[in-house]
C-alpha cells in the first residue's frame, strides 16, 4: 500500500521534532502535526523559560555577595513586567528557529490537532494523511488534583509565565519540581511563598540528603513551609483567594493570597481525543503502553516522551525520538538506557543527581554499600561571610568500587553533575576518581578529593 509519509509523528515538542528531523536525515518522508506551539511545553511553559526566571532570582542573591567583594551595589528595584516580556520574547525567537529546523530538514509541518481515524491514518482538522509508521509524541500537561475544593481558582505552571502582575502572596501546594523551584523563583524575586505539601519532606523519590538539603535551605531563604497538610480548600473573595490548610488530626489554618494560588502537584499525559480507540494501541494507567523499543501494541505505532509516563524528563525524549529513527530510517539498532539518568531541580540552591540514592543501593548491594559525604562552604561566600553550604554525596558498591550514585546541591550542581555523570554511566570507580587530577580551587574538586 502506498503511503502518504514513511512516518508522521504527533506533537512537535522536543521529542517529536527531534524524532522528525533524525527520520528526515536518512531519507524519510516525514509530517509533523501540532496544535500549540512548536517546542512543546519544554520551550514554552517549562525547562527555558523557567530558567531564565531562574537566573532573575539569583540576583539579590548576587547583589548581597558583591559587597564582599568591595563593590557597592546601589538601590535595585525588581520589574516583574520587563522580566516576563523579555522571557517570553525569547519564547518567540525560539519558535521560529523550530520552524526554521523544520522547513531545513523538509519535515512538512500541519497545524492542528492529529487524530487517529484508524491505525495508518491521521485527521488534522479536514485533512487526513497516512503513514507507513506513526509516532505519538503529545507530552503531558498540568493536572489540578480532584480533591481540593475549590481547585478551579488555582493557576498550573502553564499560566505562570503569563502572569501580568508578579504575585505578592502566593500559595503553592505540591512538593515536586515544579513546586520547590517557582518557590525559590518568587521568594528570589519578592514575593511572600508558602509551599503546601502532603508529606513530611520535597522531592519525594531524591536521595534523602537532598531532600533534606533543599527544605532547610528554602526555609532559611524565607520560604514557609507547611508539612503533612492533606486537607486544603480554596475560597475565592474579594481580596484574593484564601486557603483553608489542616493536617490529618490538626486545628485549620487559614492562608491568605493573591488571586493567584499556583497547582504544582504533578502532570498527566496528553492523551485524550488523540483517537487511540480507533486503533489497537493500549493505554495503561492513563499513559501509552511501549516496550522497550518504544513500540506501542499496534506494531506500526511508536510513542516517545512524557506521553508513555516512563521518564518525564525532555532529553530523554528527545534520545528516545533519535533511538527510534536511527533504527527505522538509520539502519541501527538502537534502544533507550533508562539506568544512569542525570537529572537537575533548578531550587536555590541547585540539586543535581545522577545513579542510585544511596536506599535504592542499599537495597540492591546491601552492606556493600560505601557513601562519601562532604558539605562545606564553598569559596565564593568566605569573603561575604554569607552561610551557604554545599552538599556531595558519592554512593559506591563496595564489591566492585564503582560509583553507583553521584548527588550535589549547591552552585551549578547541574553544570557539575552533568560530567560526572559521564563517568557513573562509563562505569567509573571510587579508585578512577580518585586518581582524577582536581581543578583547583574548585566546588568540583570535591568530587575528586573524598575520603
Amino acid at each position: 500500500m502506498s503511503y502518504d509519509f514513511d512516518l508522521f509523528v504527533i506533537g512537535a515538542g522536543s521529542g517529536g521534532i527531534a524524532t522528525a528531523r533524525r527520520a528526515a536525515e536518512y531519507g524519510a518522508k516525514v509530517g509533523i502535526a501540532e496544535f500549540d506551539r512548536l517546542g512543546g511545553t519544554c520551550v514554552n511553559r517549562g525547562c527555558v523559560p523557567k530558567k531564565l526566571m531562574v537566573y532573575a532570582s539569583h540576583f539579590p542573591k548576587d547583589f548581597q555577595a558583591a559587597s564582599g567583594y568591595g563593590w557597592t551595589v546601589g538601590e535595585s528595584k525588581f520589574n516583574w513586567k520587563t522580566m516576563i516580556t523579555a522571557v517570553n520574547n525569547e519564547v518567540d525567537r525560539l519558535n521560529s528557529i523550530y520552524q526554521r529546523m523544520l522547513d531545513k530538514s523538509e519535515v512538512t509541518v500541519y497545524e492542528g490537532y492529529g487524530k487517529f481515524i484508524d491505525s495508518h491514518t491521521i485527521a488534522i482538522g479536514d485533512e487526513k494523511v497516512t503513514a507507513e509508521k506513526i509516532l505519538i509524541a503529545v507530552g503531558g500537561k498540568p493536572v489540578k488534583p480532584d480533591d481540593i475544593p475549590g481547585i478551579e481558582h488555582a493557576i498550573t505552571s502553564r499560566e505562570i509565565f503569563h502572569l501580568q502582575e508578579q504575585p505578592k502572596q502566593i500559595v503553592i501546594i505540591g512538593g515536586g519540581y515544579i513546586g520547590v523551584e517557582f518557590a525559590c523563583i518568587l521568594n528570589g524575586l519578592g514575593s511572600e511563598v508558602t509551599l503546601v505539601i502532603r508529606s513530611d519532606k520535597v522531592l519525594r523519590g531524591f536521595e534523602e540528603d537532598i531532600r533534606m538539603e533543599i527544605q532547610e535551605a528554602m526555609q532559611g531563604n524565607g520560604i514557609r513551609i507547611l508539612t503533612n497538610k492533606p486537607n486544603i480548600a480554596i475560597e475565592k473573595t474579594n481580596t484574593g483567594l484564601q486557603l483553608k490548610i489542616a493536617g490529618r488530626e490538626e486545628e485549620e489554618e487559614i492562608l491568605v493570597a493573591d488571586a493567584v494560588s499556583l497547582a504544582a502537584t504533578g502532570r498527566s499525559p496528553r492523551i485524550e481525543n488523540l483517537g487511540l480507540e480507533n486503533t489497537n494501541v493500549e493505554v495503561v494507567n492513563g499513559a501509552v503502553a511501549i516496550d522497550k523499543y518504544n513500540q506501542t501494541t499496534e506494531e506500526h505505532i511508536y510513542a516517545v516522551g512524557d506521553c508513555t509516563a516512563k521518564v518525564e524528563l525532555t532529553p530523554v525524549a528527545i534520545k528516545e525520538g533519535r533511538a527510534f529513527a536511527d533504527t527505522h530510517f538509520g539502519g541501527q539498532s538502537k534502544q533507550m538506557a533508562y539506568d544512569n539518568i542525570p537529572t537537575a531541580v533548578f531550587t536555590t540552591p541547585e540539586a543535581a543527581t545522577v545513579g542510585l540514592t544511596e536506599a535504592e543501593a542499599r537495597e540492591k548491594y546491601g552492606n556493600a554499600v560505601k557513601i562519601y559525604r562532604s558539605k562545606f562552604r564553598p569559596m565564593y561566600y568566605t569573603l561575604p561571610d554569607m552561610q551557604v553550604k554545599t552538599l556531595m554525596k558519592l554512593v559506591v558498591d563496595g564489591n566492585t568500587n564503582k560509583v553507583v550514585g553521584a548527588h550535589m546541591v549547591g552552585d551549578s550542581a547541574a553544570e557539575i553533575i552533568q560530567g560526572i555523570a559521564i563517568a557513573v554511566k562509563m562505569g567509573a570507580t571510587k579508585a578512577d576518581f580518585d586518581a582524577t587530577v582536581a581543578v583547583h580551587p574548585s566546588s568540583a574538586e570535591e568530587f575528586v578529593t573524598m575520603r
